[in-house]
């Protein structure tokens, strides 16, 4: 049975009820998710099963199929396969992630639509900060304002959002906005809605 993505239909939930369906030792598999595990560059949500604090989640699957996630908790559980557990993640923790994941997609649009497209060979979304690198052999500073001036103008023109899941990929999802096409659309409505507060 594969397990249930809940932060695919909804990435503002942050509690749920699961099943476990494995424990080896402190690490556990659940039915259904809400916990993200580090991929993409974004770093893993944090929280608790069962009242235990997770210490990592590890994805099991490619950058595009996430087939499961195994959770390693701080001690070995209480619990065995087939109870039901508690989830919790750090709503703060996941919402700062979500936008900043959300703006280094926006940094990427209006920089590729600034100097044509561009190699992508690394990123790190954390809840502090992110960061997106390209493989551009000039400076980019001067081009910084600009950028960011675009982007903040199209962010205030309320363009609709379409999202849906990737035909090939179930685990992929893609959004459109304007022009624009890339994966993680509520991200974008997520920071859209902080530049109109």
């Amino acid at each position: 049975m594969a397990t249930q993505k809940l932060f695919w239909s909804n990435p503002y939930q942050t509690e749920c009820i699961a099943t476990v369906t494995a424990v080896n030792g402190n690490k556990v598999k659940l039915n259904q998710i809400i916990f993200f595990a580090f991929s993409g560059g974004q770093e893993s949500d944090e929280g608790t099963i069962g009242n235990i604090k997770v210490l990592e989640a590890v994805k099991q699957g490619d950058k595009e199929n996430i087939i499961d996630v195994e959770y390693v908790l701080e001690r070995e559980p209480n619990f065995k396969v087939g109870d039901t557990v508690a989830v919790k993640i750090n709503g703060d923790r996941r919402a700062k992630l979500r936008n900043l994941h959300g703006a280094t997609h926006i940094l990427y649009y209006f920089f590729i639509a600034k100097v044509d497209k561009q190699k992508i060979i690394g990123s790190h979304i954390r809840a502090e900060k992110a960061r997106i690198d390209f493989e551009y052999e000039k400076p980019i500073p001067e081009l910084l304002p600009e950028i960011e001036k675009a982007a903040n103008k199209s962010l205030t023109q309320n363009h609709p959002i379409l999202r849906t899941p990737d035909e090939k990929s179930p685990d992929l999802w893609r959004w459109q906005c304007a022009e624009w096409k890339m994966p993680c659309g509520e991200l974008i409505q997520e920071q859209r809605r902080k530049l109109e507060k």
